[in-house]
């Protein structure tokens, strides 16, 4: 692909660990920047999939989910970059993007070029037209620079999640409630993952990611630093059933996260899921963490109802823009 006043741009279906390693550092400038990261996790964990290539044949790793888009400037220096999921393109159509581009080198044509770029792979017109839904782009933070370029090519929003958060000293946690017969336990590494991508498959049949988990997906997480089988909390009967789980995760600055709630749609409308809700934020609590924070659907009326009786408020939106 060509320049746009000096921007060169290429394309990529694998990365070798250079290059990855190249694109991390930037992910990790623009995440300073801006407060907040980039890209999504699995395009994290699909990127460190192709940095080790010890163990590998060839030395670029291709990812047939993943397309790269690479922005450098004339002196070679990686200013730009993009990251296309195309898992999902042979079923439903949809490519679904998100970019970056460095903190110093920004409104001087890398942004617009990726943009371009992203429009010509999904085979649109760079002029703006209706939303067909075929491409995707995340602005995670709502950045003002993405919401420039969405008016620029005509981009809605069809999809919005906002970032809630709260502080875990006040206002107090209440006390876990738990139906009859119902007890917490903490998850068993090596036994308990098939219940949870079961339960996890039901409770978000709805969601365009989440829903979509598998135990080899489940299996990357644990390998991950960040992984605590004691912060993931599972809900079963008196036969070791599993109910539903609320998985926490603590950032390397300290900040906790509700990671993932799942009720099993049978167990649901009894409070379950603000019980293992509390069970996770208490466990936050006890372990350090100081503030907690939480994704969730911005139409999801009932859910955002639920986190703000237990404190919560919005911090921010992720914008998903489309075309």
């Amino acid at each position: 692909m060509g320049n746009v006043e000096g921007v060169q741009l290429t394309w990529r279906n694998g990365l070798d660990s250079s290059e990855a390693a190249e694109v991390m550092g930037l992910l990790d400038k623009t995440a300073q920047a801006d407060g907040v990261a980039p890209v999504g996790e699995h395009v994290i964990l699909r990127l460190k999939a192709h940095r080790d290539v010890i163990h590998q044949i060839e030395p670029v790793q291709a990812d047939v989910r993943s397309e790269h888009f690479v922005v450098r400037d004339t002196g070679g220096v990686l200013i730009g970059y993009a990251h296309l999921d195309t898992e999902h393109e042979k079923a439903t159509g949809q490519l679904v993007a998100e970019l970056a581009v460095h903190p110093d080198h920004r409104r001087r044509g890398a942004g617009t070029r990726l943009v371009e770029a992203l429009l010509e792979r999904a085979e649109l017109s760079l002029e703006p037209a209706p939303d067909l839904g075929r491409l995707r782009i995340w602005s995670h933070g709502e950045h003002p620079g993405a919401l420039r370029l969405a008016e620029r090519y005509g981009f809605s929003r069809p999809r919005e999640l906002w970032r809630m958060g709260r502080d875990l000293t006040e206002p107090a946690l209440p006390v876990v409630e738990l139906p009859e017969e119902v007890r917490i336990r903490t998850f068993r590494v090596g036994r308990d993952e098939a219940a949870v991508v079961d339960v996890n498959r039901r409770a978000f049949a709805w969601h365009p990611e989440q829903g979509g988990m598998t135990e080899q997906d489940l299996r990357i997480k644990e390998r991950e630093e960040w992984f605590d089988a004691a912060g993931f909390f599972l809900a079963v009967d008196a036969h070791d059933r599993l109910l539903g789980f609320h998985w926490t995760k603590v950032h390397p600055d300290g900040m906790g996260e509700v990671y993932v709630v799942g009720v099993d749609p049978s167990a649901q409308g009894g409070g379950l899921g603000r019980s293992l809700t509390v069970s996770g934020l208490r466990h936050l609590r006890n372990t350090g963490c100081r503030r907690v924070m939480l994704y969730v659907e911005a139409d999801n009326a009932p859910a955002i109802k639920v986190y703000q009786r237990l404190g919560f408020e919005k911090w921010d939106t992720d914008v998903q823009f489309g075309r």
